[in-house]
């Protein structure tokens, strides 16, 4: 990912942007913007080099808690400054971004250089059965409010609460599953992932590394959140948008550049284990952890999304499941993808 690390001489042009010169909102969002993109590649990559030398017990439980650093560092911000439906959204779009956008440039990628790629199926089946499980979690809660439109906001946080709390417990479980019970069942992507694993970084240098860039996305994420809504007003954007669309774009693009590169090397588990495993890491454990963490800010957030969000998480799911059931891929799979992407954010960009 070294060709995004010119982009961090964006971090001080925001700094001057916003402390001294005062300038427009939108020009402090787009250059904040730009320094956390090469900041989430160095936290990525700390975190790789860090796994590399814990071995694959404890790197498997460093990527699945550090995997989506970056955006849930945007995203709690977010929630500290009354974002709450930018952070909703962000949720939803991280999901089908990784799903469609990401792993659809991944297949046309290595389908534009080879024919067919095959995959485990069963590594990716057991990701896929979570996203199912992921998109029950966003239509029981809608459902909910449906039948019960006049429900307190209360009762709808507490179902917002059990329904946090189980996902932790199933993605804990799922952790413990892909770990430690079925680890050769799901070695496609984990053993090439294993092989990929080889660090180049002292552990020193890694942590070093991963606090000053954790330290960087945060500051720069400050300055996004402060102007994001001056800066959506500006461009002509909706919050609903800015959360589907730029929010999960800037916090995933290095992860993205790694999916894209892994499947045009061939190595398309590997591919498929980054953007259907980031959704469902994002599911199951940022969307949860985000519900206590506003619950502990005094902001409550309820799991209750719009029906275009659920129906674009269904759609996205079942596509993807649909596309995994051979085992096999091709440019076309990628192109089908990418065009339900670029549909649904036509849709939410006139919402």
């Amino acid at each position: 990912m070294r060709f995004l690390y010119p982009l961090l001489v964006f971090i001080p042009i925001a700094l001057v942007l916003d402390r001294w010169l005062a300038a427009s909102p939108t020009w402090v969002f787009l250059t904040s913007a730009l320094a956390i993109v090469p900041l989430s590649a160095v936290m990525g990559r700390a975190t790789e080099e860090l796994a590399a030398h814990t071995g694959p017990t404890v790197g498997g439980l460093l990527n699945a808690s550090l995997g989506n650093a970056a955006e849930l560092i945007i995203t709690i911000l977010a929630l500290r400054a009354g974002l709450v439906d930018l952070v909703k959204a962000s949720i939803t779009g991280s999901i089908i971004g990784n799903m469609l956008l990401v792993l659809g440039a991944a297949l046309l990628a290595g389908g534009a250089r080879f024919p067919v790629q095959r995959f485990n199926r069963q590594a990716t089946g057991v990701s896929t059965a979570m996203m199912l499980l992921s998109v029950a979690s966003l239509v029981l809660p809608a459902i909910f409010v449906q039948l019960h439109p006049n429900e307190p906001m209360a009762r709808r946080v507490a179902l917002s609460e059990a329904v946090a709390a189980v996902l932790i417990v199933v993605y804990l479980a799922s952790l413990y599953f892909t770990l430690r019970t079925h680890v050769d069942y799901v070695a496609g992507a984990e053993a090439e992932a294993g092989r990929e694993a080889a660090a180049h970084w002292s552990v020193r240098r890694s942590l070093l590394l991963l606090v000053l860039a954790t330290a960087g996305v945060a500051l720069m994420s400050e300055l996004l959140v402060g102007a994001t809504e001056e800066a959506a007003h500006g461009l002509g954007l909706s919050q609903l948008f800015v959360g589907i669309i730029i929010v999960p774009l800037i916090g995933n693009a290095a992860e993205h550049a790694s999916a894209v590169w892994m499947a045009a090397k061939n190595k398309v588990d590997l591919a498929l284990g980054i953007a259907v495993g980031s959704s469902t890491q994002v599911a199951l454990f940022v969307a949860p952890v985000l519900v206590f963490v506003a619950l502990g800010m005094g902001r409550p957030m309820d799991f209750v999304f719009t029906p275009l969000e659920v129906l674009a998480v269904a759609a996205a799911t079942g596509i993807v499941t649909i596309i995994a059931q051979d085992g096999e891929s091709n440019w076309l799979e990628g192109v089908q993808l990418l065009a339900l992407y670029v549909l649904l954010g036509a849709t939410f960009y006139f919402y």
